[in-house]
């Protein structure tokens, strides 16, 4: 895949316990395409999610390369890792992160502020990222005045700021029912198909995997499976 936009190669991950050494990734070979809808799915304990940090370049490997748009990242300093990751690559995480002080545009409006963008221009991006998650109404509401939904979709909103390439989600879903989760799935397929945004979701949960096109299964630090999708199928409702 010459036009990889995120390319693992021999990828391996150890970790010092004190005496001993943890090798929690093991040879990893993956590559995201460009526009790709990707699932990694594995259990507790699997690796998923230190690949997830390799992927959005929070972490570095002990063995191997990580490429970004065919740039060997080896070789980059760490304020051009954190340039390359505010500019590429968007973060929704579990827990959402949002600051509870701070009403739903606020929130969003934050990561503008390192920019040097003005307040009146970080307002009016805030309120139209907003509005696309539908939550124009709620622009005014603090996180503990919303439902998880509504606070998962504000996190995309606010990860979608500097208009990456590449959305990374660990376990989006997570603290979220099942109709809640297809809401906020639903929000990421639809930026995945009218903005051609590169989607990674990293998840134990398999209901996910049907949105996208590519599954890759991770098991003991190594895949296991890497299989395409011909087409999205529809969230399969659990028995809650």
């Amino acid at each position: 895949m010459a036009n990889a936009l995120i390319k693992l190669e021999n990828v391996w991950r150890n970790y010092k316990l004190g005496e001993t050494s943890l090798t929690v990734l093991r040879g990893i070979n993956l590559e995201i395409a460009p526009g790709a809808f990707v699932t990694i799915m594995g259990p507790s304990g699997s690796g998923k999610s230190t690949l997830m940090y390799m992927l959005g370049l929070l972490d570095t490997p002990s063995e191997g390369k990580v490429y970004l748009d065919g740039q060997d990242t080896s070789n980059f300093s760490e304020d051009k890792l954190a340039e390359a990751r505010g500019k590429k690559i968007g973060f929704i995480f579990q827990q959402f992160n949002l600051l509870q002080n701070l009403t739903a545009l606020e929130n969003v409006m934050l990561p503008m502020i390192f920019q040097g963008i003005s307040e009146e221009q970080r307002r009016e991006k805030a309120k139209k990222l907003l509005e696309s998650v539908n939550l124009g109404a709620r622009i005014k509401h603090k996180p503990a005045e919303l439902s998880g939904g509504e606070q998962q979709r504000i996190a995309i909103a606010r990860s979608l700021v500097n208009d990456p390439e590449i959305l990374i989600a660990d376990e989006p879903t997570g603290n979220l029912d099942s109709s809640t989760g297809k809401m906020v799935m639903e929000v990421l397929t639809k930026l995945h198909q009218e903005q051609k945004k590169t989607i990674v979701v990293v998840t134990h949960d398999p209901n996910i995997a049907h949105y996208s096109q590519n599954v890759v299964h991770i098991q003991d630090g190594q895949i296991v499976a890497n299989h395409f999708q011909e087409k999205e199928v529809l969230w399969e409702k659990e028995n809650v």
